[in-house]
């Protein structure tokens, strides 16, 4: 094993490292020097100052879900009365106002929920195609890997027949830690890492970009983080599909795991680490929604070049109990006072 110094020079020559290589860099390697070699990376992908961000809203059509994954104070199972499927009239009343305050797509996720059938999702998808001009960035793979399940359809076709009805794109949520024994654990019912990665890969075949999440700071250890990212990268190197990566934290309130939450350093630590590991991925998204603006301002120099969303709408962590929110106009400051340009973006990373 190559000692710390002979990894970072490793990392400044642009070279790739494995996973024990990471393990060493992310438990020895200083704050700020990892903090360097991310800023280094995220400069050798995107010389320029720009920082782009997406405005969308986070449209949950339905809370109630039958995965019970314990880290969620979301979901609603079927049994509850709290549940809900939202309304044309709701949906479209949602759209219309992230139009009008300048959206170009929405996140359209929900809960596994047993009730609803294919014709439902495709039925919803070409509603919004019928009466609007928005790009659908849509049903994390659980929620295509539960619905594909439920239609006895494979993944490539219920891919297929839903982007046929309207999605373009899909988000990278659900993957937590790709990792089974992490997922038996904090997420029982859901699909497990190989799965996950089936879903992107169809998807990535069929034309279709998605991002990749991870959520850490639960149950993992260490070297699942760095397994997680392994898995990205490598289904990265075969299809190419994915626009971004996302790390984010475990927030514990209102939710089934005990556990303190992570600071805003051990955030940093990940997602510089995640800039430097993942050589495929170009763009590297901070998340103010866990985070808040003073560490996602922060995140810029740890190898972050995207804000993500101005979210007009955020249930789920907001469930947990966080409800940072920040307008397009405090996102545009935070960009501009940490010393970059600020640019909104479409799905795609295009500039717009």
């Amino acid at each position: 094993m190559a000692s710390l110094d002979q990894l970072i020079e490793k990392i400044r020559e642009n070279h790739r490292i494995d996973v024990n290589e990471a393990l060493v860099l992310y438990r020895e390697a200083d704050f700020l020097t990892l903090a360097d070699l991310a800023n280094q990376k995220r400069f050798y992908h995107h010389p320029d100052r720009i920082v782009t961000y997406v405005v969308d809203r986070n449209i949950n059509y339905t809370n109630i879900c039958v995965s019970g994954c314990r880290f969620c104070a979301f979901f609603e199972p079927p049994d509850k009365d709290r549940g809900y499927v939202i309304s044309r009239q709701a949906l479209h009343d949602k759209i219309r106002e992230t139009l009008d305050l300048g959206g170009t797509q929405i996140l359209l996720q929900g809960g596994m929920n047993p009730g609803l059938t294919l014709d439902y999702y495709t039925g919803m998808l070409r509603d919004i195609k019928e009466n609007f001009d928005i790009h659908i960035h849509g049903f994390s793979p659980p929620e295509i890997d539960y619905i594909a399940k439920k239609s006895s359809l494979s993944i490539a076709k219920a891919i297929a027949i839903l982007k046929n009805s309207g999605l373009s794109s899909i988000p990278g949520g659900g993957a937590e830690i790709l990792c089974d024994e992490v997922r038996q654990q904090v997420s029982p019912n859901k699909c497990l890492s190989s799965q996950w990665l089936e879903v992107m890969r169809q998807a990535h075949l069929q034309g279709m970009r998605s991002s990749a999440t991870m959520m850490f700071g639960h149950l993992e250890d260490d070297i699942h983080i760095f397994q997680h990212m392994d898995k990205i990268r490598t289904l990265q190197d075969e299809t190419s599909g994915f626009t971004a990566f996302i790390p984010w934290t475990f927030q514990p309130g209102n939710t089934k795991i005990d556990i303190k939450k992570k600071t805003g350093a051990e955030y940093l630590r990940v997602l510089a680490m995640s800039r430097i590991f993942l050589d495929n991925i170009d763009n590297i998204q901070a998340s103010w929604v866990t985070q808040g603006d003073k560490i996602a301002q922060t995140a810029l120099f740890f190898g972050a070049n995207d804000m993500g969303s101005t979210m007009i709408e955020e249930n789920v962590v907001a469930s947990a109990g966080v409800d940072f929110m920040l307008p397009r106009e405090e996102l545009v400051r935070l960009i501009s006072t940490a010393g970059f340009e600020p640019r909104q973006r479409d799905c795609y990373y295009h500039l717009l």
